[in-house]
């Protein structure tokens, strides 16, 4: 069994306030959660106006499963979203 967990570090540029920010952050969770079969949750930056910071979790049977999925994802936040900047991301194997 692998458990892949990939922290993505974002910034919302454009985003004036809280409840702004927790929108657009709201919309990446759920399009992440809608198009693979992952857990997200927004884990630190939280009362922050501009940055945010998300935890995608999996589980597999296969390591380069779970690659590819930290990777899809990371290309979804990157290109779909225009309003973000993906700032970093690591991805860890346990």
């Amino acid at each position: 069994m692998v458990v892949g967990l990939l922290t993505i570090e974002l910034q919302v540029p454009a985003s004036g306030s809280l409840k702004a920010k927790r929108q657009v952050v709201r919309s990446v969770v759920q399009r992440i959660r809608q198009g693979y079969n992952v857990s997200v949750a927004e884990v630190d930056h939280l009362d922050s106006w501009q940055l945010a910071t998300l935890a995608v979790a999996c589980v597999s049977n296969d390591v380069a499963v779970v690659q590819r999925l930290m990777q899809n994802v990371v290309d979804l936040v990157e290109k779909q979203r225009l309003d973000l900047v993906l700032l970093d991301y690591q991805t860890e194997l346990l």
